[in-house]
């Protein structure tokens, strides 16, 4: 059963959840480095032809790259262990499961946005965002009853 958030308790997590993006973010563009220098170096190799191929400085760029690759996936998952998702890492796009009138919705949260003002349906996504108004906490329940 997947985990739901009251508005408070999204908000509560959210300077720790803040915090795990923004290293998966730095992470991303460590791997992006690594990715572009492993590319220019192949090209390099493609151009060349023939000429040997330093293979030890060719596996250290491999190696920096997976390692890399890993170091972004293990920061997304230290933000999924919150309970919420990364739905779009670029730009720091986060969202917490909740319920709306018995329904599941999500509020969802940009990097740089001083708290959680929004909230959209499951397939409606970003362009859905609606305001959290009245209305809304009127009918927002984010935890399931025992």
């Amino acid at each position: 059963m997947p985990r739901f958030f009251t508005l408070q308790q999204a908000e509560k997590v959210l300077p720790d959840v803040g915090s795990a993006i923004l290293e998966a973010i730095s992470l991303k563009a460590e791997y992006e480095q690594t990715e572009a220098e492993r590319e220019n170096f192949s090209q390099r190799v493609a151009v060349m032809g023939g000429v040997r191929v330093d293979r030890a400085q060719f596996l250290e760029r491999k190696n920096r790259r997976e390692e890399a690759a890993r170091a972004v996936q293990q920061a997304i998952e230290k933000v999924h262990e919150f309970g919420c998702l990364v739905k779009d890492l670029d730009i720091g796009l986060i969202d917490f499961p909740t319920l709306f009138q018995g329904q599941e919705v999500y509020l969802c949260w940009k990097l740089g946005e001083p708290g959680i003002q929004f909230w959209h349906g499951v397939d409606e996504g970003f362009r859905g965002r609606k305001p959290i108004d009245a209305g809304f906490l009127e009918h927002h329940r984010g935890e399931v009853p025992n």
